[in-house]
Parts: structure tokens; C-alpha cells; sequence
């Protein structure tokens, strides 16, 4: 008998990692105590904007020394929430030679990648940061979420019916704050603070042509679920 495993309802955070990479337009790379801001590189590697490789552990040459770097990226949710930033990623390593901003992206020994939002930091390591695939939303993410929030306040509405346990009184508004092959995600504000509601969805996405149906899906529960309390 194969034991029974719970179906994933979010990204794990080497997913979260590569997901930012993917949709990063920016990042700041840290080298020598001088911060460069790093616009619109080319995605190239199998890590986005960036080419990771393990530690060789061989000496380098006197004429290309290693320098020490780090790199800064943030996840900023593209919808006015109150608080908008939704998780920091910093990976360190080491470059053969000073970054060349011609070069359209950046080649470096792994040494650590971290994740941190509001659950906490976790560490990522390069195997996981290789073997996970990028969200098939993250790229366009922010446009979904930016339209749902605009032209669909009331799908928005709707969806909040979904949220366990149900909010308290005193939400001020509820706003799409994330969205991935695993679910979406709500922002309910309230006047001192906010809460954060998981609905994911029947089964994971697997292209973005699928989150219609998918979207339609919790539609049709959430209205389900206000017909029988209206009965009742």
C-alpha cells in the first residue's frame, strides 16, 4: 500500500527563489562594498539572469581572483496592498572577475541562497535551487494580478467566501495579493493589520492558458457555498 502524500498548495521556497529570478527586472549586485543596480539582463541560465555552478574548490589563478558577491532581489506584489513587499532573496557567491555590464549576465560560484518573507528565513541549497522550475505564472504574474484586482473586484468578493475560517468583521478590503501554479492568494485588511488567505486550487496549473478554468472552479464553489447559506 503506498503511503499517502498531501497534494502541495503552495511553491516550496526553491520554487518561491527561482519564480523571482524568473521575474526579476532588477537586482542589486553587492561586490566590494559598492552596490550596482543590475537592469534587464538576459534570461540565459538555467537560473534565470544568472549562471550558478558548485564550488570547483580549486585554486584560482593569480591573474583572475575571486571576488566575493552578493546578490539582492525583492518580491514586491504588484497589486496597492498595504504592505507590499512579499519576500527578499539574496544569494552570495564568487565572481572570477568584476561584473561586466556588457556581458548581460552574471556567471558565479554558488555559496548560499536565502529566502525571507513573512514566515521566517529559510535556506535554499543549489541542488533544490536546480531541480525546481520556475512558476508558469511568474513572468506574468503581476499583469493577472493587477487585472483581477481591477476589473474583477467582485470575482474577488466572491472568493472571500472561500477563505477559512471566515473573516472577522471589520475587513476593510480583501485584494489578490499572489498568484501561482498552486493557488491564489488574498490580502484581508483590517484597520490594525492584515491576514493572508490560502485558496488553492483543484489541481496544479501546468501552463497559463489553464487558470481560466481554474479561476472558474473556485468561482463556482464560492457560489455554491452562498446559495446553500442563503437556504439555510
Amino acid at each position: 500500500m503506498r503511503p499517502f502524500r498531501a497534494r502541495p498548495t503552495r511553491p516550496t521556497s526553491a520554487e518561491r527563489m527561482r519564480s523571482i529570478l524568473a521575474a526579476a527586472h532588477s537586482m542589486t549586485l553587492v561586490s566590494d562594498g559598492l552596490h550596482t543596480e543590475v537592469h534587464r539582463l538576459q534570461d540565459t541560465g538555467t537560473n534565470g539572469h544568472i549562471h550558478l555552478h558548485a564550488p570547483s574548490g580549486a585554486a584560482s589563478p593569480s591573474d583572475r581572483p575571486c571576488l566575493p558577491v552578493r546578490l539582492e532581489l525583492t518580491d514586491i506584489a504588484p497589486t496597492p496592498l498595504r504592505d507590499r513587499l512579499r519576500a527578499r532573496v539574496t544569494l552570495t557567491g564568487l565572481l572570477t572577475g568584476p561584473y561586466d555590464e556588457r556581458a548581460g549576465s552574471i556567471c558565479m560560484e554558488f555559496g548560499q541562497a536565502v529566502l525571507e518573507d513573512p514566515g521566517g528565513r529559510t535556506f535554499v541549497t543549489l541542488d533544490e535551487l536546480q531541480q525546481a522550475a520556475p512558476d508558469p505564472l511568474a513572468t506574468c504574474e503581476a499583469g493577472m494580478l493587477t487585472h483581477l484586482a481591477d476589473g474583477h473586484s467582485d470575482f474577488v468578493s466572491q472568493l472571500v467566501r472561500l477563505v477559512e475560517p471566515q473573516p472577522d468583521t471589520g475587513v476593510l478590503r480583501a485584494l489578490p495579493a499572489a498568484l501561482d501554479r498552486y493557488g491564489v492568494t488574498l490580502r484581508l485588511e483590517y484597520p490594525r493589520g492584515h491576514r493572508d488567505a490560502r485558496l488553492p486550487f483543484a489541481k496544479p496549473l501546468t501552463d497559463p492558458d489553464q487558470l481560466g478554468s481554474r479561476m472558474q472552479a473556485l468561482l463556482a464553489t464560492a457560489r455554491r457555498i452562498s446559495h446553500l447559506s442563503r437556504l439555510t
